[in-house]
């Protein structure tokens, strides 16, 4: 058995960065930027009035009451295309661009209308007053969105206002899922004395989906030589093979010896840890790295937060993680054997932002209902000692960022 971070370690280095896309920015949410998004424009362009009011010269108003000759009005979108001369004044709106010779706005509240198409200003506005001036949120060629950066909506409105109608972003990892064993059967399905649900593929879709991979589910296949090598031999073409089941020591855990026989390297089989101690990492000829994971539904999960979701965030660029926390236990635990134990758990914070996490009593690897509960999992090293509450202990949250996993 290997270590866990040497695990991790072999498979972020296997993985490969996927190559770069143009796409529309309406599109671009979540992705990853590959080139930095620099602006093509001033923004705003001009000058501009940030209120209702009249752009005059400051030196006009500077002594109040005073009265102002309006010789037109710029709303939004039609500026005014003459000069502004002393004693005169311009009804402005907002984002309209100041005329020339003026310098600042007088709002509407602090003037009054005249019978004779002039108006009486109430109170002064100094030069910059209630004006926007050109280049204030951004200059030509400013960066304004780093490569690598995830992208927001806040990202994509910037970048709209830069004038960007599309993005370079990396391309979508394309991870194939295979579930194997005549134990399982689909959601709706009928079932035989003896079989069970799948759930293992869809949990990981579901993942791969919000870390910003596209998964695509190769479906059940039996314990059979023949299908799993000809389900083998279709992933040619993907970034990733991830599969389920089948790769422990049974005479039924066939994906090892199907992969073995598609030519697979095999780099390691089992890691030091529990759940997941059966994994399974290799790469196909001419294919693509290959996780197998155990069969149990929470041995697959964990397996997926701790190597297969920072291999998707390595594959696309990003710092691979997972983020871990510090906490302090909520409850006495006992010491631990050799093998890494990652403990589902629930986590609450004091007003102070400790952080104290409650690991369930029950951590058998096949209960989906305690694991749907939770909301990270509690480190505990190999040897641990036992440690009462108040314990410090590291855990890992499940990413919001992820679907809310």
């Amino acid at each position: 058995m290997i270590p866990v971070a040497d695990a991790r370690r072999q498979i972020l280095a296997a993985v490969p960065l996927v190559a770069t896309e143009r796409i529309a920015l309406s599109a671009a949410l979540g992705r990853v930027l590959a080139a930095d998004v620099t602006a093509r424009t001033d923004q705003p362009p001009a000058a501009v009035s940030a209120m209702d009011g009249y752009a005059v010269r400051a030196a006009d108003v500077a002594a109040t009451p005073c009265d102002l000759a309006v010789i037109g009005e710029a709303p939004a979108g039609r500026p005014f295309d003459g000069t502004t001369r002393t004693g005169e004044a311009v009804r402005i709106f907002t984002g309209a661009p100041l005329p020339a010779g003026t310098d600042s706005i007088v709002i509407q509240e602090n003037t009054e209308a005249r019978d004779d198409g002039r108006i009486r200003v109430l109170a002064g506005a100094p030069a910059g007053k209630h004006v926007r001036g050109r280049g204030i949120d951004f200059r030509t060629g400013d960066t304004l969105v780093a490569a690598g950066s995830v992208l927001t909506a806040r990202d994509i409105g910037l970048s709209a206002a830069a004038d960007w109608p599309w993005l370079s972003v990396r391309r979508r990892p394309r991870i194939a899922l295979l579930a194997t064993g005549d134990e399982i059967v689909l959601p709706g399905e009928a079932r035989r004395s003896g079989q069970i649900v799948s759930s293992n593929t869809f949990a990981l879709e579901s993942m791969i989906r919000a870390a910003g991979g596209d998964a695509v589910d190769l479906s059940l296949v039996p314990d059979d030589p023949a299908a799993l090598r000809a389900a083998v031999d279709g992933v040619r073409a993907f970034d990733l093979l991830v599969t389920t089941g089948g790769v422990s020591v049974g005479a039924y855990d066939l994906v090892g010896r199907a992969l073995e026989e598609a030519g697979l390297t095999r780099h390691f089989w089992k890691i030091a840890m529990r759940p997941g101690k059966p994994l399974l990492f290799g790469t196909l000829p001419g294919g693509p790295p290959v996780l197998g994971f155990p069969g149990n539904p929470v041995s697959t999960f964990v397996c997926a937060l701790v190597f297969l979701l920072p291999a998707l965030r390595a594959m696309q660029g990003l710092e691979p993680g997972p983020a871990s926390a510090q906490a302090v236990l909520g409850l006495a635990l006992p010491a631990n054997d050799r093998r890494e134990d990652y403990l589902r758990a629930t986590a609450s914070r004091d007003p102070d932002g400790v952080m104290t996490v409650h690991p369930f009593e029950l951590q058998d690897s096949s209960v989906l209902s305690l694991l749907a509960r939770a909301d990270c999992l509690v480190i505990r090293p190999p040897h641990a000692p036992a440690a009462p509450a108040g314990t410090p202990v590291t855990a890992l949250p499940f990413p919001s960022a992820a679907g809310g996993l």
